[in-house]
């Protein structure tokens, strides 16, 4: 298949277009390189730069794309998602994750392309009262990142309804760790994703590392959430791509782990290669206690269960770190 990734050059992004190529499908990236690097997208996939905010960017791009073979499925990876920043700016975030997608569904309908992968979060439940969440519970999330990723997948439905387009909607959490050829991984600069910052400061990288909030109502009184390796969800992503197109079928599908680590764990498994030095702090806006998506629904439907665990991704994210220096 003929598949444009959006948002490519990031780092789930970047490492799903190396599954698909690896799959055997035809691969287009487009990225307007403002979190992505154009270094992450693999030599097989052609690359436009370009803004998922902008209509005639994008027109442009799948129209000179499709003159040599249409598209079959577009992916979304071009999201705002750092959850401090959604609630300080949320009109940024309603204008990229929200019009963006409106636009990008827009350009679908005027190609005639009719499948979607939507990369969403497992922040559209909030608090997450039931402890696993599946994708039955409740959707009230406690943040704008949340709310616009919830927004998007209601209109995503509604345009799926409107002009018989398919869609499958993944949901998860924590992604950590990086690819087996320690080529791409989650490199750039203010990192905020647990995994990276822990190693980055078991490494020196960062003189001490923060951890927001001591008393939260968990068994160690630090956040707990589950934690996928990205190869895991990128191949998922394969998966449900095939799924969707070949079934005519939409789909909302939750990847997790079904177990959840606290940040003391995370600390905890550096530390097994390395000491972290670390202080608590104040709770950050935003964060929910506890969030673990269940995967029943995944390996009902994909057959898609997590390879790799906890240990795996916090070696493959130390090595990778080591290697590139960040």
């Amino acid at each position: 298949m003929k598949v444009c990734v959006v948002g490519g050059a990031g780092y789930i992004g970047s490492h799903t277009v190396y599954e698909l190529i690896d799959a055997g499908h035809e691969v287009v990236v487009v990225d307007n390189l403002s979190t992505g690097l154009k270094d992450a997208v693999h030599k097989d996939a052609s690359f436009y730069e370009g803004d998922i905010t902008d209509f005639a960017s994008l027109d442009k791009i799948i129209t000179d794309e499709s003159r040599k073979k249409p598209f079959d499925v577009v992916m979304h990876f071009a999201a705002k998602i750092v959850v401090p920043e959604s609630v300080k700016n949320p009109s940024l975030y309603y204008y990229n994750n929200v019009e963006g997608v409106r636009t990008l569904l827009d350009v679908m309908v005027k190609h005639g392309i009719k499948n979607i992968i939507f990369s969403s979060t497992a922040a559209v439940y909030g608090e997450g009262k039931d402890g696993i969440c599946t994708e039955e519970s409740e959707t009230k999330p406690i943040n704008p990142y949340g709310e616009t990723k919830l927004v998007s997948e209601k209109m995503i439905g509604w345009f799926a309804q409107a002009y018989g387009m398919n869609y499958c909607i993944f949901r998860y959490f924590n992604v950590a760790g990086a690819h087996k050829s320690l080529e791409i991984g989650l490199l750039r600069d203010h990192l905020t994703h647990i995994v990276p910052v822990t190693i980055q400061t078991a490494l020196g990288i960062r003189e001490k590392m923060t951890v927001f909030g001591s008393d939260y109502d968990t068994y160690d009184g630090t956040c707990v959430r589950d934690y996928i390796h990205v190869s895991d969800i990128a191949y998922a992503h394969v998966l449900g791509m095939k799924h969707i197109a070949l079934n005519n079928i939409s789909e909302i599908i939750n990847l997790g782990s079904n177990q959840g680590f606290s940040v003391k764990d995370i600390i905890s498994e550096v530390e097994k290669h390395h000491p972290v030095n670390h202080e608590y702090g104040a709770r950050r806006e935003g964060d929910p206690a506890k969030l673990i998506a269940s995967n029943k629904r995944a390996k009902e439907i994909l057959g898609w269960t997590p390879k790799r665990d906890l240990s795996d991704i916090i070696l493959s994210d130390l090595e990778f770190r080591k290697r590139h220096k960040k």
